[in-house]
């Protein structure tokens, strides 16, 4: 017997689902063009296979007047128009949100009776859609039945291609009515949103931490149950995301797909490049609420804000010595242990790249701080800044007994022993 294909798999399912939806709803008997009204089942018998053999001789008899969208059938028309009038006659009865189609309905039902008849038969997990089920079956099989014609890149949903694609021609059909931003994917959108609402419907039962999308939680989920399913077959290290192991695998790869304009730099990751692109804009969207000092990244503004609160959460198991930051805390471990990771190829090692970083410059004698003031330079950012404080008279540091006012820090904290 010859194997259909993809598309005429796909037809064949929109044409069941909408001969179903109608045999369901036989006070809407007109929509039934094609069908014989009578009882007579081979005239019922010869509309189905006038309607299958369109499939072959690819006729498609009913158009749409609004955009000329051509159907084989006349039920799918009658769907097709209903986006033009905007009619949603479905409506469910628990939270009355309207569908144009039956079987759309049906399937939303099931969020509110959480029925999901449609079983994997490999791990038993169940899904509410037929063609979700379909969809997951093929993580077992491998299965990646559609390819972009662009890239090649396959997928195992068709929906899964149709957004991919639109990458490639750049169309973002979704838009937010509150800021017009746009999306390739109705799912984006739709998480997007709750920022303007400041809903967040998923919540942690471990921690209580809410959540925009379900995505965000079941990754979430993972920190308590200590679940990371993706591991990278290069090393076997193993990741709570998939995007964090496409990222990883990227050092194994050297593969740097996201290119900055500005200035060439490229980035294994979308994100690192949406911030390094914040430096040749100028652009600090994360302000701190007490002194309005702004920020490229949500972590930075984190870090500034425990300057207000005391916070410091990293506290050293040697001498419980606590810091405000991750890195300063490793640094600080290897007073410790005697670790010094970073050498410099001339003389000596260091405990920071930053400091071997500050080092070299020795070596090279480059200066990349200029006082504009005075013409002194600096090798760096932090005696640059100190510097400047001699020209504008700022002192920030002051002695809480006092109100004596200091440059630097080192020489309030010699200051507070006077007090003593």
């Amino acid at each position: 017997m010859k194997l259909l294909s993809v598309k005429q798999e796909e037809i064949i399912k929109d044409e069941t689902l909408d001969f179903q939806e109608n045999q369901k709803e036989p006070e809407h008997s007109e929509l039934l063009h094609e069908k014989v009204q009578n009882n007579d089942p081979y005239s019922d018998m010869l509309g189905e296979l006038t309607i299958h053999v369109r499939i072959h001789t690819r006729e498609k008899p009913f158009s749409c007047s609004e955009c000329e969208k051509f159907f084989r059938t006349k039920t799918a028309l009658t769907v097709h128009e209903r986006i033009h009038t905007g009619a949603k006659r479905f409506v469910c009865s628990e939270c009355e949100k309207r569908f144009r189609r039956k079987d759309k309905l049906i399937a939303h039902e099931r969020i509110h009776t959480g029925e999901k008849p449609f079983a994997c038969s490999e791990c038993g997990k169940c899904f509410r859609k037929k063609n979700k089920l379909t969809a997951h079956e093929r993580i077992h099989t491998g299965e990646k039945p559609f390819a972009c014609s662009e890239c090649e890149q396959c997928f195992r949903a068709k929906g899964d291609l149709t957004v991919h694609e639109r990458i490639h021609t750049g169309e973002k059909p979704f838009s937010c009515s509150e800021c017009e931003k746009c999306f390739r994917a109705k799912g984006d959108l739709t998480a997007h949103e709750k920022i303007h609402t400041g809903e967040k419907p998923f919540a942690c039962s471990e921690c209580e931490k809410c959540f925009r999308a379900k995505s965000e939680l079941t990754i979430h989920e993972r920190i308590h149950t200590g679940e990371k399913p993706f591991a990278c077959s290069e090393c076997e290290k193993c990741f709570k995301a998939k995007g964090e192991l496409t990222q990883h695998e990227r050092i194994h790869t050297g593969e740097k797909p996201f290119a900055c304009s500005e200035c060439e730099k490229c980035f294994r990751a979308k994100s690192e490049f949406t911030i390094h692109e914040r430096i040749h804009t100028g652009e600090k969207p994360f302000a701190c609420s007490e002194c309005e000092k702004c920020f490229i990244t949500k972590g930075e503004l984190t870090v500034h804000e425990r300057i207000h609160t005391g916070e410091k959460p990293f506290a050293c198991s040697e001498c419980e010595k606590c810091f405000i930051t991750k890195r300063a805390l490793t640094v600080h471990e290897r007073i410790h242990t005697g670790e010094k990771p970073f050498a410099c190829s001339e003389c000596k090692c260091f405990k920071s790249k930053g400091k071997l970083t500050l080092h070299v410059r020795l070596h090279t004698g480059e200066m990349l701080f200029l006082c504009f003031e005075c013409g002194k330079c600096f090798t760096s950012k932090c005696d640059f800044t100190v510097h400047e404080r001699i020209h504008t008279g700022e002192k920030p540091f002051s002695c809480s007994e006092c109100g004596k006012c200091f440059r630097r820090k080192s020489p309030l904290n010699i200051h507070k022993h006077t007090h003593k």
